[in-house]
């Protein structure tokens, strides 16, 4: 989404949360592959089940997390079908939500 490549845009619709999304979008984007992410207790992050399956979120603040999902081409998947995340190498940021608030 574009909103995440401009502060201001970013800033106007997130407020205060604006920096801890920009340091977990900045964490994405220094990390070699996906599974690199997961080892930082921090941002929590883990994979979305149900309708939500292939994408994958990460703590903002409170009940916030920024929602993600592996832009590879194809994705790379294991043997047993699941993503293999030591090979997702490029995300795509797709929202912010309090997905806890429903």
């Amino acid at each position: 989404m574009a909103i995440f490549n401009d502060e201001k845009s970013l800033r106007r619709k997130y407020g205060q949360l604006t920096a801890k999304i920009q340091q977990r979008m900045s964490e994405l984007q220094a990390a070699s592959s996906l599974s690199i992410i997961f080892q930082y207790p921090p941002a929590h992050c883990h994979e979305l089940k149900g309708s939500d399956k292939g994408k994958f979120a990460v703590n903002v603040s409170g009940n916030y997390r920024l929602i993600f999902r592996p832009c590879d081409e194809p994705i790379p998947t294991k043997e047993d079908g699941g993503i293999d995340l030591t090979k997702v190498t490029e995300v795509c940021i797709l929202e912010v939500v309090d997905y806890h608030s429903d």
